[in-house]
């Protein structure tokens, strides 16, 4: 061999069997042949590179990487990959040859280290051995996080959550990120912020945890009395609230924005409003509220959200007939002596953004307080009636995501949202679909209608409920606080102040209003269909 092909011998490499065979010489991969003087050589093996594909050094993996991992095994010499021995915390792991690559089957992976180890005869090169490992992390086990209570002045205030979230290496608060100290803590201040709070936590493996906090505004307290459209048209009506709230025995007025026959009181926007002819404009929406506000008092928008007979009828005669509830065979649905074209249907999302876009602009007025009315399902046997894209929910379900929905969009507007519910809802949530406990944690204030001429004989024990108002109220609403403690919903019950069956004067109204003081509950919304109230019942307001 020649200084010139010994120089070349050098650095040559090459992919085939080392062998004498007559004198010839032939090269392996991964050795080094190198020549000296008078034509002798030396043979130098070179161990085979094994890589380790999908699985980096130092790993973090959470649950979803390590059910998905995917790892294998290449090599420079694929005729070693069948002699590969794999163990993964030194225990053999299955493994299947795909081509030029060794795929590593591991079993389900424990939180902890693990270390994963290929090693290999050397394939083609006997004195050679080959070797690759990899150690990693299975950490599934999200942070822990821990949410303090977000409490605000007002609800164009801004609100401050904090928190600890042990593990986590990131957080984020209604979308933002925000810095997070060495023991976990974290403090951001959310300017206008949501009703529900968003915060997620993430720790260095990618495991998420998220909690929800209320912004929590403390409704003030409300003592209201109801007016009709047609009845704030009234002189001697309107003033006849006016003052009682003049003399200081109420401050707020609880004024319609949608009746029960789907009137709109003022000249709605809403082009769905107008299409339909709902739109009466009976009052000036803003004249009203401005007149109210000079007063001190509150403006409480009522909204009958599903039994709206004017939707319903445009809804069937247009062909939108998933609008309306029906029974099964596909007819209306006439229960509950409303006529059969009285309820929409509170699955619909035509009906729900119907309601949703009047509350909506009804806080943009300046209606200090948005209260639904008639949010729930016709009364009657829920096997006679059919929900049109209810789907998985229950029908207590989508109604309290309804109320969520609402009220996510008057909070940011500055109005609070309101609920009226039967008074049976808080024993018999199903009757009419209002669940008081889903409904208490979406909504800022649950209104039960617990009006004494409304009750059966022996509920809850009171022998003549009418006669006896003192002992229904204040029995039946110690049921709705059981329901809705540790919610932030308050409770604001409707009172009653008429006539039906029994006469109520000034002292039954009163007995009432004790009834509710004795269960915390000071604030209230009074009710006459005539809008007739007595001022003797009441007292001054300090």
């Amino acid at each position: 061999m020649s200084p010139a092909s010994a120089s070349r011998a050098d650095a040559t490499r090459k992919r085939s069997f080392l062998r004498t065979r007559k004198g010839r010489l032939a090269l392996a991969a991964g050795v080094v042949v190198a020549c000296g003087a008078a034509g002798a050589f030396t043979v130098q093996a070179l161990t085979p590179e094994l890589t380790v594909r999908g699985l980096s050094g130092g790993s973090v993996l959470n649950a979803a990487h390590a059910k998905s991992l995917a790892m294998s095994v290449t090599a420079d010499d694929t005729s070693l990959l069948r002699s590969l021995r794999v163990t993964l915390d030194g225990r053999p792991v299955p493994t299947r040859l795909n081509g030029d690559r060794l795929e590593i089957q591991p079993p389900a992976l424990a939180d902890g280290k693990h270390r994963l180890s290929v090693e290999g005869s050397g394939g083609s090169i006997p004195f050679t051995s080959p070797r690759a490992s990899r150690t990693f992390t299975v950490d599934t086990s999200p942070p822990v996080l821990r949410l303090g209570p977000a409490q605000a002045a007002s609800l164009h205030a801004p609100v401050t959550v904090r928190g600890r979230a042990s593990g986590a290496r990131q957080i984020e608060v209604n979308g933002r990120k925000t810095d997070i100290g060495a023991d976990g803590t974290f403090e951001v201040t959310v300017q206008n912020p949501p009703p529900v709070i968003k915060v997620t936590a993430t720790d260095r493996a990618g495991n998420v945890a998220t909690g929800t906090v209320q912004a929590v505004v403390k409704h003030p307290l409300m003592r209201a009395a109801h007016l009709t459209a047609i009845g704030w048209t009234s002189d001697s009506l309107r003033e006849g609230v006016l003052d009682l709230i003049r003399q200081k025995k109420l401050n707020a007025v609880e004024l319609d924005i949608k009746d029960e026959d789907g009137e709109i009181g003022y000249a709605s926007k809403v082009p769905l409003a107008r299409r339909i002819g709902a739109a009466k404009g009976y009052y000036d929406a803003r004249q009203a509220i401005e007149a109210i506000h000079k007063l001190g008092a509150q403006v409480i928008g009522r909204i009958v959200a599903f039994r709206d007979p004017i939707l319903a009828n445009a809804a069937w005669q247009g062909d939108h007939r998933s609008s309306v509830v029906q029974t099964p065979g596909g007819d209306p649905y006439g229960g509950g002596n409303y006529g059969s074209l009285a309820f929409t249907n509170f699955a619909d999302t035509t009906v729900r953004r119907y309601n949703i876009d009047l509350a909506s602009e009804a806080a943009s007025l300046g209606f200090d307080d948005i209260l639904y009315d008639y949010v729930r399902r016709p009364d009657g046997p829920l096997s006679g009636m059919k929900f049109e894209g209810l789907g998985s929910d229950t029908p207590e379900q989508s109604i309290a995501g309804f109320v969520a929905e609402t009220r996510a969009v008057v909070r940011p507007k500055g109005a609070f949202l309101g609920v009226s519910v039967f008074g049976v809802a808080a024993s018999r949530p199903k009757e009419i679909a209002q669940d008081i406990g889903l409904l208490a944690q979406q909504a800022d204030y649950i209104a039960p209608m617990v009006y004494p001429s409304h009750w059966g004989p022996g509920e809850y024990k009171v022998a003549d409920p009418n006669a006896q108002p003192y002992d229904i109220v204040q029995r039946s609403l110690a049921d709705f606080a059981r329901k809705t403690k540790g919610s932030e919903a308050q409770v604001m019950p409707w009172l009653q102040d008429f006539s039906l069956g029994v006469h109520y004067g000034p002292q039954e109204v009163h007995e009432e209003i004790r009834a509710a003081a004795d269960d915390g509950m000071q604030s209230f919304l009074l009710w006459n269909a005539g809008a007739k109230y007595q001022g003797d019942a009441l007292a001054v307001m300090h």
